[in-house]
């Protein structure tokens, strides 16, 4: 019960409760070794998820993440293995020019030549995600961007670009250089015919940029087919997109499926 005569002795009692809640914010390092192996655990459990959410097909499909030492370097899942069964110990390093510095696997074309080219054009990244999951494919293939039809794509609002050109698949770094450029400052790029892009300065937020992108082109796709969609205005999901549109939000939305696929999958850790 609380003392109305006392409401500075309630606001300490409530400032005393607020020091005990439990609320994860992104880790900091003591030292580059720390921060190195924590990218990989995250970049292994990021792999983990896609695969059970079916975000594979075939070989296509890769998650990167800077090295925080070496930083035109990048970790990146290898070539042919499954996303299902990547452990941290099977992530390979693989410097500026492609070429494989540790690990036993060899590198993906196609992801080293987008990649790189995010990576080169924004130091603010640390960890960028592209694979061809079913509804972003639906999405590209009709050339079009998210539409701000529901709360959770406002995220994506005024901060996604589109890649309007498909030349086969990427094996070629002038055209990792133009992926880059469509995605300019932002979070996320459609890749027209192919798939998605998104991009994080943790693992986690570009990992959820991804799922929840991914999730968004299905809600579009199904509200588009069964009539006429009400879209939020444009002051509302400018708004909305500052509430929910940082990394940070990406991070702390994305930690309840990390704790999921950790508690399901340990073995990701060897």
């Amino acid at each position: 019960m609380s003392d109305d005569t006392n409401p500075a002795g309630e606001e300490k009692f409530l400032d005393a409760l607020a020091t005990d809640l439990i609320f994860r914010l992104p880790p900091t390092f003591e030292t580059v070794e720390e921060e190195r192996r924590h990218r990989k655990e995250r970049l292994a459990a990021a792999l983990r998820l896609f695969g059970k959410f079916g975000f594979e097909e075939g070989v296509a499909g890769h998650i990167t993440a800077r090295d925080p030492e070496h930083t035109d370097h990048f970790w990146v899942n290898p070539f042919g293995m499954s996303f299902k069964h990547i452990k941290v110990s099977d992530l390979i390093l693989v410097n500026h020019e492609g070429k494989v510095v540790q690990g036993r696997y060899p590198v993906n074309e196609a992801a080293f030549a987008i990649h790189s080219q995010v990576h080169q054009a924004r130091p603010d990244v640390v960890a960028a995600a592209h694979s061809h999951s079913t509804y972003g494919r639906a999405i590209s293939a009709l050339g079009q961007k998210l539409e701000p039809i529901t709360q959770d794509v406002c995220a994506f609002y005024q901060d996604h670009g589109l890649f309007d050109d498909y030349t086969g698949v990427v094996t070629d770094l002038e055209e990792g250089k133009r992926i880059a450029a469509a995605l300019g400052d932002n979070k996320a790029v459609i890749l027209r015919n192919h798939g998605l892009l998104t991009v994080g300065d943790t693992v986690d937020a570009a990992a959820w940029w991804f799922i929840t992108m991914e999730r968004s082109c299905q809600v579009q796709l199904l509200a588009k087919a069964a009539g006429e969609v009400v879209p939020i205005e444009h002051d509302n999901a400018v708004l909305t997109h500052q509430q929910i549109g940082n990394d940070l939000v990406g991070w702390i939305n994305y930690q309840p499926l990390y704790d999921q696929i950790t508690r399901e999958q340990p073995d990701l850790f060897e």
